[in-house]
C-alpha cells in the first residue's frame, strides 16, 4: 500500500504571529462549496432569458490566406441566429495585450492552425458548435514553421536582449563544457475551460463574466472593440476553476468575442470552449532551446557562463518579451555565474500565440543552468551537490548578472544544508551508489537543487494594487480587491488580513468577487504577487478604518486608553463589543467605508542598460528527489521527494503548503510526462487526455516531505509573509536532474547523458542506448589504444634488438 505523504506543517526559525487570524492554517473560504458542489463557476450561472451559445469557425490550416469563405450552411443550420465575422467588430479589431498582432476574428490572413474566423451565434452549445463545422472555406496555404531549428534563422519576433556581468579577471579556466538543452512547453489543463458570460446593460454597455486572471485587461479590450468608453463595461470574476497563467491574457478573447455577440443581438451570450478546442487554439507554456558554455576552475567553481535562451514564442508577441526576460533572470537561479553573457531570443513561429505559465519563463532558464551544474558534475568529479555548494551566492559574490544584489545569501546556504540533513543525502548518495554498482538494469538517481525566484512584477507599473473595505452597522466586513482567485486561496488570505488589522474575527469578513467597478486598474493575479499586492492594498484600507475608529472613541470617551482585540473593544475599564462601536460611530457620522492602495518599494530597472532591481525580493528553496528508471524500458517511477521552502511568515500554513505540494506536482509533470506535439502542418496533435499526459496519483512520490521554512521576510511585506505561487514550480527540476543522475550512473558518471525535457519515457530509453554506445565507444577505442600501444612497445623493441 502506498505511504501517505508525510508533511510537516511549520520548521519554525523565528516566532510566529501567535494570535488573530494570520499564520493560523485557515481552511480554504470556498472549500465547502467546492467539496458540495455549491460554488458556482460561470457554466453554472443560469442562462438569461433567451441567451445564446457561441462558437467559432476555425482555420484548418496553420498559415495562409483564405481565398473565399462559404458561410451559408452555417447559417441554415438548426438554432442559429447569426454569423459574424472580421467586418462586423466596430471598434478595435486586434487585441493584442501589449504589442498588436492578435487579431479578435481573422482579416483574412491565418497565422496557426485553429485561427478564429467567424462567430456562430445559437440557440443552444451544441447547435452553435456543430454549425461552426459546416463552414466551407479555401485557403492559399503556405509552409508553416514550428521548430526551433528553423525560427532561429527567421526574422525574430522581438529584438534580442542581453546581461552581462564582468567580474574582476582569473586564471585559465581547468574545465570548460557546453551543450544544449530542448524544453518542452506545457498545457494548462485548467478544469475550468475558456468561458465569459456577455450581456447588454440598460445604460448601453455591457456586463461580463469572464473567467480571467486579469478583469481590467478584459474590460479594456471588451471596451476597445465595441468602441465604448470603459465605464460602460464591467467585467465580475468570483472564482476559476484554474488559471496557471493560461487566463492572464488569452481569456480576453473569449470574452471580447461573447460581448461582440451580445452587442449585436442584445441577447446574453455565453462562449465556452470545448476541452479539444480549447487545448488546441489557446497558448501554452513557451518551448525553449537553450544553450550554454561554462568554464571552471580547479575546485569547480565558475568562473564564466555564456547562456543563449531561445523561446518559441507563436505568432504573435503576447507577453513573449516579458517571459524571455524573466527566463533570462533566472538563468542563474541560485549561483554566481561569474563573467556571465546571458541571450534571449524571442523565435517567431506559425502556432498558437504561447503564453504566461506558472513561473513565467523562470523554470526555463532554471532548467537550462540545472542542466548545466549536473554536466559540470561529470567532467570535475565533483558530487553535483558539492558543486551545487560551491557556487552558491555568498558574501562577495552575490550580484546577479542584471546588477542587483542577493542579500539573502546566508538563508540559500541554510535551506540547502539543512535539507540534505533532513533528507539524509549523503547516506542515501552511499546507498544509491552501491545499488547500482550491484544492479544492471534498474538505476537509481539522487538529485538536490536549489531555487531563488525574484517576486514582482518586472514591468514595474503593474506593482501597484488597490482594495475596497465596507464595515456595516452590524459590524461585519465586506472587501473587494483587485486579485482574482483561481484556486490558490487569495481570498482567504485577504479575509484573515483584513481580521488580523481590524483585531476582529475571521468570520465577520466577507471577501466578494473581483469586479472592475469596485476597484479599477487593476494588476493581473501574476507574478506569485497577488496576496503581496492586494493583501498589502486590503491591509492598508483596514489601517485606516481602525484608526478612524479608535479615534472616533478616544474622542467620544475622552481618554487614550482604547485597545481593539480579537472583537472586543477595551476603553479604559469598559468592554464594548465591535459592533457597538461600529453603530456608535455610525451614529456620530463617521465613515465606515475606505478604500487602499499599495505599490511595491524599492523596485526599478533600466531595460536599455538591462541593470536595477526588478524584484522586491527572493523566494528561496530547496528540493531533493530520488528516482528509479529502468534503462530497457525507459519506464520511471519517483521514490521519494524532500522539500524546504521559504514562505517567510506564513500567513496560512495549510494554504502554503497545498501550493508547495501543487506546484512541484506540476513542474514534475512538465519535465517528465507532459509532451505537446505538433506536425509539420502545424497542427497540435496532442490534443485531449488521450494523447496528452498530466500526472496522476501513480506518478506521485512514493514518498513526500514538505517543510516550511519560516523566517519573517527581511523585507516588509504583508506580515512578512513571502509569495508562494509559483516559485515551488521549479522544485520539480530536481526530478529531472534525479533523471539525468541516474543515466548517467550507466557509464559511472563518466559520460554527459543526452536528455531533453521532458524526460518521458522513451527519452530517458534513448538517453540510456546513447549513454551505453557512448560507453562501448570509449571501450573500444581503449582497446585499440592498447593494441596499438603493444605494436609500439614491441616494434621498439626490435628497433633496440
Amino acid at each position: 500500500m502506498r505511504r501517505l505523504t508525510h508533511i510537516t506543517s511549520v520548521a519554525q526559525t523565528e516566532p510566529q504571529l501567535q494570535h488573530g487570524a494570520v499564520g493560523q492554517s485557515h481552511r480554504h473560504e470556498s472549500a465547502a462549496k467546492q467539496s458540495s458542489g455549491e460554488a458556482q463557476f460561470i457554466d453554472d450561472h443560469p442562462m438569461p432569458r433567451g441567451a445564446l451559445h457561441a462558437a467559432v469557425v476555425v482555420s484548418e490550416i496553420a498559415k495562409g490566406i483564405i481565398s473565399q469563405i462559404d458561410i451559408s450552411a452555417v447559417e441554415a443550420a438548426e438554432g442559429v441566429v447569426q454569423v459574424l465575422t472580421f467586418d462586423d467588430i466596430p471598434g478595435e479589431t486586434d487585441i493584442g495585450p501589449i504589442l498588436k498582432g492578435d487579431p479578435l476574428l481573422s482579416d483574412g490572413s491565418i497565422h496557426y492552425h485553429g485561427q478564429p474566423i467567424a462567430l456562430v451565434l445559437a440557440r443552444t452549445h451544441r447547435q452553435a458548435w456543430q454549425a461552426a463545422k459546416l463552414a466551407h472555406i479555401d485557403y492559399q496555404a503556405q509552409a508553416a514553421i514550428t521548430g526551433a531549428d528553423h525560427a532561429r534563422h527567421q526574422p525574430h519576433l522581438l529584438p534580442s536582449r542581453r546581461f552581462t556581468a564582468t567580474e574582476m579577471p582569473h586564471d585559465a579556466p581547468v574545465y570548460t563544457i557546453d551543450g544544449s538543452l530542448q524544453i518542452g512547453g506545457q498545457e494548462h489543463f485548467y478544469l475550468e475551460g475558456q468561458i465569459s458570460l456577455a450581456e447588454r446593460t440598460e445604460d448601453g454597455g455591457i456586463f461580463v463574466r469572464s473567467s480571467s486572471q486579469h478583469p481590467t485587461e478584459v474590460q479594456t479590450l471588451v471596451a476597445e472593440v465595441l468602441n465604448l468608453p470603459f465605464h460602460l463595461v464591467t467585467v465580475d470574476m468570483r472564482r476559476m476553476g484554474g488559471g496557471f497563467g493560461g487566463k492572464e491574457s488569452q481569456a480576453a478573447q473569449w470574452a471580447c468575442l461573447a460581448a461582440l455577440g451580445a452587442f449585436h443581438t442584445g441577447k446574453a451570450v455565453k462562449l465556452r470552449l470545448p476541452r479539444s478546442v480549447d487545448m488546441s487554439i489557446t497558448g501554452k507554456r513557451h518551448p525553449f532551446y537553450s544553450h550554454y558554455q561554462l568554464t571552471a576552475d580547479k575546485d569547480g567553481q565558475l568562473l564564466s557562463a555564456n547562456i543563449e535562451l531561445n523561446g518559441l514564442c507563436g505568432h504573435s508577441a503576447d507577453l513573449s518579451g516579458a517571459i524571455v526576460d524573466r527566463a533570462m533572470f533566472h538563468s542563474d537561479n541560485a549561483y554566481c555565474l561569474g563573467n556571465a553573457h546571458i541571450v534571449g531570443n524571442r523565435l517567431k513561429t506559425d502556432t498558437v500565440s504561447h503564453t504566461a505559465y506558472r513561473g513565467f519563463g523562470g523554470p526555463q532558464g532554471m532548467i537550462t543552468i540545472e542542466k548545466a551544474m549536473q554536466a559540470l558534475s561529470i567532467h570535475t568529479g565533483l558530487d553535483a551537490l558539492e558543486l551545487r555548494r560551491k557556487n552558491l551566492y555568498r558574501q562577495g559574490r552575490n550580484t546577479t548578472p542584471y546588477a542587483m544584489e542577493v542579500e539573502q545569501t546566508e538563508t540559500i546556504k541554510t535551506v540547502m544544508d539543512q535539507l540534505a540533513v533532513s533528507a539524509e543525502y549523503a547516506k542515501r548518495r552511499q546507498h544509491i551508489e552501491k545499488w547500482n554498482r550491484d544492479n544492471p538494469v534498474l538505476k537509481k538517481g539522487l538529485a538536490l537543487t536549489p531555487v531563488k525566484f525574484g517576486i514582482s512584477f518586472t514591468a514595474t507599473h503593474l506593482n501597484q494594487a488597490g482594495a475596497l473595505i465596507h464595515i456595516y452597522t452590524d459590524g461585519s466586513v465586506q472587501v473587494s480587491h483587485g486579485g482574482t482567485e483561481m484556486g490558490q486561496g487569495l481570498h482567504t488570505k485577504i479575509q484573515q488580513i483584513v481580521a488580523q488589522t481590524l483585531s476582529i474575527p475571521i468570520e465577520k469578513v466577507l471577501v466578494t468577487s473581483t469586479r472592475t467597478d469596485k476597484v479599477p486598474n487593476s494588476s493581473p493575479t501574476a507574478a506569485s504577487s497577488g496576496a503581496d499586492l492586494n493583501g498589502m492594498a486590503a491591509h492598508n484600507a483596514a489601517l485606516i478604518l481602525r484608526e478612524r475608529l479608535l479615534n472616533f472613541a478616544k474622542e467620544h470617551y475622552l481618554t487614550e486608553a482604547v485597545e481593539i482585540t480579537h472583537g472586543k473593544v477595551q476603553i479604559g475599564d469598559t468592554q464594548l463589543d465591535w459592533g457597538e462601536l461600529v453603530q456608535q460611530a455610525y451614529l456620530a457620522r463617521v465613515s465606515l467605508s475606505s478604500s487602499g492602495f499599495y505599490k511595491t518599494p524599492k523596485i526599478w530597472f533600466d531595460m536599455e542598460k538591462s541593470v536595477g532591481r526588478p524584484f522586491f525580493y527572493f523566494s528561496i528553496g530547496a528540493s531533493c528527489s530520488e528516482v528509479t528508471i529502468d534503462t530497457l524500458t525507459g519506464e520511471m517511477r519517483l521514490e521519494r521527494v524532500d522539500i524546504l521552502h521559504d514562505v517567510g511568515n506564513s500567513l496560512n500554513p495549510a494554504i502554503d503548503i497545498g501550493q508547495i505540494e501543487g506546484a512541484f506536482i506540476q513542474g514534475a509533470g512538465w519535465l517528465t510526462t507532459e509532451e505537446l506535439v505538433w506536425n509539420e502542418q502545424g497542427v497540435l496533435l496532442s490534443n485531449s487526455p488521450m494523447n496528452y499526459k498530466i500526472p496522476t496519483i501513480g506518478d506521485y512520490p512514493q514518498e513526500m516531505h514538505i517543510a516550511l521554512y519560516d523566517k519573517a521576510n527581511p523585507e516588509h511585506s504583508i506580515y512578512r509573509s513571502k509569495a508562494v505561487g509559483e516559485p515551488p514550480f521549479m522544485h520539480g527540476i530536481s526530478v529531472w536532474c534525479a533523471i539525468y543522475d541516474a543515466i548517467a550512473s550507466i557509464s559511472n558518471h563518466q559520460i554527459e547523458p543526452t536528455l531533453h525535457a521532458p524526460a518521458t519515457g522513451e527519452q530517458i530509453l534513448n538517453a540510456c542506448e546513447a549513454q551505453r554506445a557512448a560507453l562501448q565507444n570509449q571501450l573500444d577505442a581503449a582497446t585499440v589504444s592498447d593494441v596499438d600501444a603493444h605494436l609500439d612497445r614491441k616494434t621498439q623493441e626490435v628497433q633496440d634488438a
